[in-house]
């Protein structure tokens, strides 16, 4: 049996670019795990990227995932975007290189493993795991400060 899990996933930056954090909620059951970390020099997209990913690769095993983003850029880029950059050769429209192009790799990579429903959610509109999610990535990026 395929476990069903639910993921809500944030990124947070100070200053774009600038430090940044990345923070995820995984619901199994009734079992809550959160992830977060930060990097110094970073951008909001890419700590929305990292989020999903790290997400994606703490399961363990292959599983059925709700992952819901508040960044239009991850559902965007995951449901329309991906495929294009691929075909192109991970070239844009207009012959430009793909931005983040090394971590929509390793998006691609880690949501293969898994049977993912990508779902976008309103960021900072009161929805409390999403609400949950923003607070870990601003935890991460605190800490990568030393200030948390």
């Amino acid at each position: 049996m395929t476990p069903n899990v639910v993921i809500y996933t944030d990124g947070a930056c100070r200053g774009n670019p600038g430090p940044g954090g990345w923070g995820a909620v995984l619901i199994f059951g009734d079992r809550e795990k959160d992830l977060w970390g930060g990097e110094l020099a970073t951008t909001n997209n890419r700590m929305e990227l990292t989020a999903a990913i790290e997400a994606l690769n703490a399961l363990n095993r292959p599983c059925k995932v709700e992952l819901h983003t508040d960044s239009q850029y991850v559902r965007r880029g995951i449901s329309e975007w991906l495929s294009i950059w691929k075909g192109r050769g991970w070239r844009t429209m207009t012959k430009g290189a793909v931005k983040n192009e090394d971590l929509w790799r390793r998006l691609d990579e880690a949501r293969l493993r898994h049977e993912v429903d990508w779902r976008w959610v309103k960021g900072h509109s009161g929805h409390a795991l999403n609400d949950r999610a923003d607070a870990l990535a601003r935890l991460g990026m605190l800490e990568m400060l030393g200030e948390a």
